[in-house]
């Protein structure tokens, strides 16, 4: 029975065990198993010293090439124009293109759906044939995916996959070995919220992006624009003792000239400051900072100063020093946290959370945003009446 499983047999049951195989002698592991794992170990530890052997023999043929293989390479940061207004996938897809060309071991690509994600790399599909190609077709399996993921990246070359974030779920035990090895793994997803639209709710991720922040050691970057997803990039390739999932969406964003890269490794900024004095400030993340910002402007012409905070990572913004903490989020003004998913983690940060806690809808994606209350003006609305402003 499932007592079988975990617990220790009975002497009674250990007796019977016994019995029921026909064995008349006490039960132990036979001296041949122990000389089967034995072979196994020596195979193991020979082609363990093959590889050793063969690295130190490329370091002295090759010493450049054994140089930028185990140096870590200075990770170029793509440059955006402000007001660049496109998605954060087709952002991503150019800041690929742009650091394949600068570093030549950066190899990755996605599981099936390459032309959505734009998650792909270069130089031709990687196969037998063309062991050069840098890009990978997983094929429709987000778990080899993420597994295959990190044995690239033990191995010491940078690597990435990419899928939609609802099929993260998929990849999660993967993913979180990544984290309990610390590695530099890179996982990146696309299609981030309801804002998905028609593929419906079997599509729409909600819970998803709580369970990926709540991996320890995991850092979950869910940049508002392109130069934010520039900056998740960068920090992505830079780290090599946690993986970094990158989340992006599907729905154009406008590029806002206070984003920057030491801003986005701060894990949080102010992205849009108040006139004079803020009475409520808007945490978001995403495509929710643009509609905090919409709001902002909304929220003033009824006298009401917000600042709107982007807090791309709060990996990263849970490990700034308390004065840090205390200048973007100061503890005497209410914090309305606003984001199109579960949205659980925020309230380590205020008890104001606009979030959803139901599956999507198969509608237009603006069609969502606007029946969800994420658009600008029901944002303004439910702040209000969040803090009763009205």
């Amino acid at each position: 029975n499932s007592d079988a499983h975990g617990a220790p047999f009975s002497a009674e049951s250990y007796q019977a065990l016994l019995e029921n195989l026909e064995i008349t002698e006490p039960f132990e592991i036979s001296k041949e198993v122990y000389k089967d794992f034995e072979q196994i170990k020596q195979r193991g530890k020979k082609r363990y010293e093959a590889y050793v052997s063969l690295f130190v023999s490329y370091k002295d043929n090759y010493p450049e090439l054994y140089t930028e293989l185990t140096t870590q390479l200075t990770t170029p940061m793509v440059a955006f124009e402000a007001l660049t207004h496109e998605a954060t996938r087709v952002s991503s897809g150019k800041v690929i293109s742009e650091i394949s060309k600068k570093i030549p071991y950066f190899i990755g690509g996605s599981a099936d759906l390459t032309k959505s994600t734009k998650a792909k790399g270069t130089d031709g599909d990687f196969s037998v044939k063309h062991p050069s190609g840098r890009n990978i077709n997983f094929g429709v399996r987000e778990h080899a995916m993420a597994a295959i993921v990190n044995g690239l990246t033990l191995s010491g070359v940078k690597a990435f996959g990419g899928g939609f974030l609802i099929f993260s779920d998929y990849c999660k035990p993967s993913m979180r070995l990544a984290a309990l090895m610390r590695i530099g793994s890179i996982f990146v997803f696309t299609h981030d919220s309801i804002a998905v639209g028609e593929d419906g709710p079997t599509h729409q991720p909600i819970e998803q992006l709580t369970g990926l922040r709540a991996i320890p050691n995991m850092n979950v970057i869910r940049p508002a624009n392109a130069t934010e997803t520039a900056a998740a990039w960068k920090l992505a390739l830079d780290s090599d003792t946690n993986p970094t999932t990158i989340v992006l969406t599907r729905q154009n964003l406008i590029n806002h000239s206070a984003s920057n890269y030491h801003q986005v490794k701060k894990g949080a900024y102010i992205i849009s400051p108040e006139k004079a004095h803020a009475d409520v400030v808007l945490l978001a993340s995403g495509s929710e900072v643009n509609a905090a910002i919409e709001a902002q402007s909304i929220l003033l012409e009824a006298g009401i100063d917000t600042r709107v905070v982007s807090m791309p990572s709060m990996f990263y913004f849970n490990g700034q020093s308390k004065d840090y903490k205390e200048s973007i989020l100061p503890s005497n003004v209410p914090v309305v946290a606003i984001e199109m998913a579960t949205a659980l983690e925020y309230y380590q940060y205020t008890p104001h959370v606009i979030g959803i806690n139901t599956f999507g809808a198969s509608a237009p994606g603006n069609t969502n945003i606007q029946n969800y209350g994420f658009d600008g003006a029901s944002i303004a609305s439910r702040v209000k009446e969040m803090l009763d402003l009205t």
